[in-house]
Formats: structure tokens, sequence, C-alpha cells
């Protein structure tokens, strides 16, 4: 980082991509979109520098896209932000919901899982000449392909 006496910290593209974890295409992007505002530029070079607080947003916006958060849920949550008590029900609502899609996901993780081992399983098994083992691991496979194509 790069800061002088008596003036504002001014962080590059590079140093805010590492600090905060996103790719720089995703922060010229995120900029593109409105997801971040527009960030100020060196006077002379025209590059961006990220301030202290630029960096400070960008580290709730990664962790927000780490969640899987989509950009227009990213956008409603960033944009109610300054509304304070007034946008609680919905933020709480935003969050909810996404806390609801990442238990789904990690259910159907848990399955495809499952589902592997079992496979896994059936293979030992019928390397083994073990022809009964092999039919009952197939059908537990079977069972578990039935609830994976319920889940898309």
């Amino acid at each position: 980082m790069s800061a002088q006496p008596n003036q504002a910290l001014a962080i590059s593209i590079r140093e805010a991509a590492k600090l905060c974890g996103l790719p720089e295409s995703t922060l010229r992007y995120y900029e593109s979109i409105g997801i971040i505002h527009p960030i100020q530029r060196d006077s002379s070079s025209k590059h961006r520098t990220y301030s202290e607080e630029d960096l400070n947003i960008l580290v709730a916006i990664a962790c927000l896209n780490a969640t899987g958060m989509s950009i227009d849920d990213m956008r409603r949550y960033l944009k109610n932000r300054t509304l304070g008590s007034a946008a609680a029900a919905e933020q709480i609502e935003l969050l909810e919901a996404q806390a609801q899609r990442l238990a789904d996901e990690s259910r159907f993780l848990r399955l495809r899982q499952r589902y592997l081992n079992l496979k896994i399983n059936y293979w030992q098994a019928v390397g083994a000449g073990d022809h009964n083992r092999a039919a009952e691991i197939s059908g537990q496979a079977q069972a578990i392909a039935g609830e994976l194509k319920k889940s898309i």
C-alpha cells in the first residue's frame, strides 16, 4: 500500500484485489455495473486508486460474493445499507434467502458425496467378486440418484 504523509490512503487495483480476494477483472466489472461506485482516479496516471473506505466496501462485497449471492441481491443489499432500520426487514430477508440457498446447496453436495462413495464401494465389491454386495450397493446408489434428480 502506498500512502504519503497528510494524504488519504491510495491503493492500486492490484493491491485492492489482493486485500479483498476478488480478481481485478471482477473489481472493474462490479464498478461498470454499479455494484461498486466509480473509483477515484489518479490525476496523472488515471489509474484507479482505492481508499480505505473503498477497501472496506470491497471486503463486504467479497464476503457476499463468497456466499454465492446474486448480483441483483448484492445490489439491493448494498443499496439498503444506508437506510438503517428502515431496511432491516429486507436485509434479513435477503440474507435468510441466501442462507437457505446455501443450505440447499450443502444438502445437494452431501447427496453427491454419498453417491460417489457408494460408487467407490460398488466397484470395490465388483473388484472383490462380491456380486451380492455390489447389487445391494447399486440399489442404494440408484435411490440416491433419484433424490439427486428431485434436487435439480
